[in-house]
């Protein structure tokens, strides 16, 4: 495996069983993800989008097949096990925002890193930073009822980078917001993407939303069936966020090479 794929899923399957009948949602699925790309699984309904999603995000296990996640076999570990890696490595954006109604925007940010035993007062200092991230520091207090939807789903965002994590899963992201309010959450998942250098895993069955990742990767009855690039990336090889973690890696190499 190279040394810049962070994800890699070789021959995964999954079968559903619905009583006597085994209903295959992937059948052979081949996806590698390279540190800090922007890719986008699309296909239609049924396509397999949904359980591919939740093999890369640690959500479930493989029927057959395995999983990498930064090298390591993640395949059949247990839940808990699982669920360690989720609060540490992944970061969620759903379709539904899945904010808690009774929390602020602050609250909402701060939730996960209450569970990596942050202290208090540094998850509230990188919630502020991270609500003024998304252009949302003047409604710290506002619960969700209180915001458009445009805004719930920048606080989701802002969530999911709460515990810095390595990978941004996002599911349909724009699919409960008509198409203005949709490119402008697609303009903060692709400035996260080139600011911070995050690796974003995006399902949709949206061709336009699609086109903002760098590679779109079709997805039809559980397998990959073709790869292109997205049309409306302006960053190529020489991207800032490419250089930057090539030179990272290069120098890691280099001072691995000084210790001997």
């Amino acid at each position: 495996m190279r040394s810049d794929t962070i994800i890699r899923l070789e021959n995964v399957w999954k079968v559903y069983r619905m009583g006597a009948v085994e209903v295959p949602a992937l059948r052979g699925l081949d996806l590698e993800i390279k540190k800090g790309e922007f890719v986008a699984v699309m296909g239609p309904s049924g396509s397999g989008k949904s359980t591919a999603m939740n093999m890369i995000g640690c959500l479930d296990i493989p029927t057959k097949g395995r999983i990498f996640l930064e090298g390591k076999d993640i395949s059949h570990l247990s839940e808990s096990d699982l669920a360690q890696i989720r609060g540490k490595k992944i970061g969620f954006i759903f379709q539904q925002f899945n904010l808690i109604s009774t929390l602020t925007a602050l609250e909402n940010i701060m939730l996960p890193m209450t569970f990596q035993n942050i202290p208090g007062y540094k998850r509230k200092e990188k919630a502020i930073e991270l609500l003024n991230l998304v252009e949302l520091g003047d409604r710290i207090t506002h619960k969700p009822n209180e915001l458009s939807g445009g805004q719930q789903q920048r606080v989701a965002i802002a969530r999911a980078l709460a515990n810095d994590p390595e990978v941004i899963l996002a599911d349909e992201p724009t699919g409960n917001l008509d198409s203005k309010t949709g490119g402008i959450v697609m303009e903060f998942l692709k400035k996260m993407h080139n600011t911070q250098c995050k690796t974003i895993v995006m399902v949709t069955h949206d061709p336009n939303v699609a086109e903002h990742a760098e590679r779109v990767e079709l997805l039809r009855d559980g397998v990959i069936v073709s790869t292109r690039k997205g049309k409306k990336h302006e960053h190529d090889e020489n991207s800032t966020c490419k250089v930057r973690i090539k030179k990272k890696n290069n120098d890691q190499k280099t001072k691995g090479g000084l210790r001997k």
